[in-house]
């Protein structure tokens, strides 16, 4: 059966039957729907992707492995383990990120100085990681834990309430209140049609190269692809794998849509190739259910008077209350 180019963006379009519509409205909703209309807006996010995207220059604070690489890439684990705790979208842990390297590429955060601040290594990074899974999930998720409950999943630090809003309400502004980012899933479903316009493999293509795009998220090299790009590559790497499809020839992507290079998705794809198909080293946190089992525990007992200094010993935390530091051995009574 023949699936439409329309037919993969049915979820974008109004529910509303047209007969109930007066007019002319059926022949203006037949043009939305056209490929020539869906192409044009692909064409229009590709445009626009570089005002979403940290600049060039910043890929360059992680090309070693500098302190900035590694505590980048904790905050980013952290992010997806969250994010399969709650089970929240995919696009929701790639928004978080984005509002992460957006903001950090405009305003470095002083997580390094003296020694106390060495002591206090991370909690600046922790605290604007939990700010941005916060936003992104207003944006995009239809139930929101409140910002206690976000902070699951073996956090360093804990954050009041009143602090994580404030650091939204900085993310904001240094971002221009610019939330809904252009990502590599809003190419993902077209570029899958046109792997297969028969609409049998959309769907996996589409499931896969997500899996894929997650998995390669913490791995600063694809800060200097744009969403574009990243979502070209995951739909090859996806195809790859099915042997009707893994004879594609990556050099014919140009050709998919205005605006695309063929010299960075090829480049993508073969790091893509690199570090997801042949090492495989990065796995979705998913993977590892008995992680929330064993934090749900730990926030438990946090929560109880009569067990939280038993369980002080085995998993020490500091508590952040108007950026003053607190002890857990002193601070059980506040």
């Amino acid at each position: 059966m023949s699936l439409s180019c329309s037919d993969c963006f049915s979820d974008l379009l109004c529910g509303e039957d047209s007969s109930s519509l007066s007019g002319d409205l059926p022949d203006c909703s037949s043009d939305l729907e056209s490929p020539a209309s869906i192409e044009e807006s692909i064409a229009g996010f590709i445009e626009d992707e570089r005002n979403f995207v940290p600049g060039f220059d910043y890929v360059s604070r992680f090309r070693s492995h500098s302190p900035d690489a590694s505590a980048r890439e904790e905050s980013v684990a952290w992010i997806l383990k969250v994010q399969a705790y709650y089970g929240f979208q995919p696009l929701t842990a790639y928004l978080s990120v984005n509002y992460f390297d957006r903001f950090l590429y405009s305003r470095r955060l002083p997580w390094k100085g003296s020694a106390r601040a060495q002591q206090a290594n991370g909690w600046p990074l922790q605290l604007l990681s939990v700010a941005c899974l916060s936003l992104a999930a207003k944006m995009e998720e239809p139930l929101v834990p409140s910002l206690l409950d976000l902070q699951v999943e073996g956090p360093k630090f804990i954050f009041e309430p009143k602090t994580i809003r404030r650091m939204e309400l900085l993310v904001l502004g240094v971002l221009d209140w610019r939330l809904r980012s252009i990502t590599p899933f809003s190419f993902i479903a077209f570029f899958a049609y046109k792997l297969d316009s028969s609409g049998s493999l959309i769907g996996y293509l589409n499931s896969r190269a997500t899996q894929i795009i997650l998995s390669n998220i913490q791995e600063a090299s694809f800060l200097e692809y744009w969403p574009s790009c990243i979502a070209a590559a995951a739909i090859l790497c996806a195809a790859n794998e099915i042997p009707k499809l893994s004879l594609v020839d990556p050099e014919r992507v140009e050709s998919w849509c205005d605006g695309l290079s063929k010299e960075k998705i090829i480049s993508c794809y073969q790091l893509m190739q690199e570090i997801t198909v042949d090492n495989n080293r990065r796995k979705p946190p998913r993977l590892f259910p008995q992680l929330r089992v064993t934090i749900r525990a730990r926030v438990k007992s946090a929560g109880s008077s009569s067990s939280s200094s038993s369980s002080s010993s085995s998993f020490k935390r500091r508590k952040l209350n108007n950026c003053l530091w607190v002890d857990d051995d002193k601070g059980n009574d506040d």
